[in-house]
């Protein structure tokens, strides 16, 4: 027998249909699923749906965590963010943006590619003009490369 609770709040849409009161569907059901039967008040709950016209038996989505962030405007976003203020801390970008730090932190290290130094956010690994600009700096570290 399927103890699932789609399967249970069908046989509560049916029940209630037939005209039977929240109280009795709950004993009947408990007979039959015994400890896998729904909770009383929820039971009650999902007869009081059906009865204002709810015919799905399946959940509406809930309010919470968005399932998808990281999409490119809120990628670009931090990135300004960070390039307004180098000193800025993942928390701050967090409560400015709306998003968890965790995801502020996955932005910042996985996909913009910094770390902090000294307090300042700075990328992990420089471009190649970049590079070639810090030894046409500093003639002394091109030698020890070169050697």
């Amino acid at each position: 027998m399927d103890s699932s609770r789609s399967a249970q709040r069908a046989v509560i849409q049916f029940l209630r249909a037939k005209g039977e009161h929240a109280s009795q569907i709950y004993h009947r059901m408990k007979e039959v699923y015994g400890g896998q039967c729904l909770a009383r008040c929820t039971i009650f709950r999902w007869c009081q749906r059906y009865e204002a016209g709810r015919v799905n038996i399946k959940d509406l989505p809930r309010p919470g965590q968005a399932q998808v962030v990281t999409n490119s405007l809120t990628i670009s976003a931090v990135g300004e963010i960070i390039r307004q203020n180098r000193r800025i801390t993942t928390r701050e970008i967090a409560v400015e943006l709306s998003i968890s730090k965790g995801t502020v932190h996955h932005i910042i290290h996985k996909k913009h590619g910094y770390g902090k130094v000294c307090a300042q956010w700075v990328p992990k690994h420089l471009p190649e003009n970049q590079k070639t600009a810090r030894w046409e700096l500093d003639p002394s570290a091109t030698q020890e490369l070169l050697h």
